[in-house]
């Protein structure tokens, strides 16, 4: 099993990671804009992961190559865990400390891809190269981001709102 590590960057304002390999770029996962999907590519791999509901979320998961379902992810209502699901195999996901800088995937059989950031850089440490398990665990942790800004938005927009008069 060869071992994959991985860099990822992303501008602080940016709704696009990049993944290099050393120096060399290997892949991205971009939001679309105003949208709830999101495609990743990787070693040229191409996935879409397509986020459905309103209050209690999931994602669907697209091969974009074969153009079928392949998954979802289950998000748990207190935005630390998720249940990554791709055809017959369960996959687990966490955050792995109070900051939410580190993370990882995991199974029952051993796998484990350990993921690392700060603001707007990181890295990803699988014994496994699978790019479809590797930008899933960047994807949920994408997703809860964004769900935790939504959060701030609509607690503070009210308060100011309310200040202004």
């Amino acid at each position: 099993m060869q071992k994959t590590n991985l860099r990822w960057e992303k501008g602080l304002f940016s709704d696009s990671y990049s993944f290099y390999s050393g120096n060399n770029p290997v892949g991205e996962l971009k939001n679309r804009s105003f949208s709830q999907n999101a495609e990743g590519v990787l070693n040229g791999e191409r996935y879409l992961f397509s986020t459905k509901g309103t209050f209690k979320q999931r994602t669907d998961i697209f091969d974009l190559q074969k153009g079928e379902l392949i998954g979802n992810i289950v998000y748990n209502e207190w935005r630390s865990k998720a249940t990554i699901t791709i055809k017959d195999k369960t996959y687990f996901w966490k955050y792995n400390n109070a900051w939410n800088t580190a993370w990882n995937l995991y199974d029952e059989n051993g796998l484990n891809i350990n993921y690392y950031s700060s603001t707007t850089k990181g890295s990803v440490i699988s014994d496994e190269d699978n790019p479809l398990l590797l930008l899933t665990g960047l994807y949920v942790t994408n997703y809860y981001r964004q769900m935790m800004v939504v959060v701030m938005v609509a607690v503070f927009i009210p308060i100011i709102m309310t200040n202004m008069h």
